[in-house]
């Protein structure tokens, strides 16, 4: 479980990276205290056991997808179809934040898992599509074989769209920067507005568990895996998980969160014919 616990680590950095504790290295372990020791929110007729279901699932999901991606030449779960069970943990998410969102019965906590869906509509496809044109490549939905493919050209380079359309369905994955709308300052903190103490802090775990376990995938899917000069494999593998990592974390405080409707448009009549374009390009290619 090397490699559970290697993301593990990514995920507690890039809570340090996004910023809110900037030039306070120890602020970060007192509020993982403080919310160990705050009471629960219990709102009036919720649901709790669903909606633990809801909080605890999603961290489930981030270290259950973490178990296909390959760092280096190791993987905690060798599967040939490593690429299919990295996408079906993202339908757990889903299910996750919805589910809290319904759970506590409030409604801005609703609309925020709605939100959520309705995002997950507008990014899974193109999503789908960028990993199908990774795996066409490799002839492989194992993720070791398609980063061993790139020996000499990162499909980075020559699948620039299926790259962009992946890093920007990891941002959508995690509802994190311009795709924090489930969780937007307008619905007061929408499907987390009524979590608090252990809750929150399970459920905000879970969060930066998907950004970094998406920023780990990014990295046999198109950054030719753990290839480089010096470094062991391994090595290399956290480098660049490091940086996709940073930049996605970045990403939060430079760029607006946008509204789903608007989004799903684009998805819909930029992204999803783009993507399949370039697929194409690379079946022909390919064959």
């Amino acid at each position: 479980m090397v490699e559970v616990v290697v993301l593990g680590g990514l995920a507690v950095a890039a809570a340090c990276l996004n910023g809110a504790f900037a030039g306070r290295p120890a602020e970060p372990f007192h509020e993982v205290a403080r919310l160990l020791t705050t009471q629960r929110r219990v709102t009036a007729r919720a649901d709790r056991p669903l909606t633990r279901i809801g909080v605890v699932s999603l961290p489930v999901a981030a270290a259950l997808a973490a178990l296909v991606v390959p760092f280096g030449d190791r993987v905690a779960v060798d599967t040939a179809v490593g690429v299919v069970w990295f996408n079906a943990m993202e339908v757990v998410a889903w299910a996750s934040v919805w589910l809290t969102g319904w759970g506590v019965n409030s409604a801005y906590a609703l609309i925020g898992g709605y939100r959520f869906v309705a995002q997950g509509l507008a990014y899974e496809l193109p999503h789908m599509f960028a990993l199908i044109t990774a795996a066409l490549a490799a002839h492989s939905l194992d993720l070791r074989t398609i980063g061993d493919a790139q020996d000499g050209l990162w499909y980075a380079v020559w699948m620039p769209v299926a790259f962009v359309v992946y890093l920007l369905s990891a941002l959508a994955m995690a509802f994190w920067g311009p795709f924090g709308h489930p969780v937007a300052g307008d619905l007061a903190g929408g499907a987390a507005l009524e979590l608090s103490g252990p809750d929150r802090l399970v459920l905000t775990a879970g969060r930066y568990g998907l950004l970094t376990v998406s920023a780990g995938a990014a990295v046999p899917l198109f950054l030719g895996g753990g290839s480089g000069p010096v470094l062991p494999g391994w090595a290399w593998s956290l480098v660049k998980t490091c940086a996709v990592l940073t930049f996605l974390v970045w990403t939060r405080r430079r760029l607006p969160v946008l509204r789903m409707d608007r989004f799903m448009t684009v998805a819909w009549t930029v992204l999803i014919p783009a993507t399949l374009l370039q697929m194409l390009v690379v079946g022909i290619v390919v064959v």
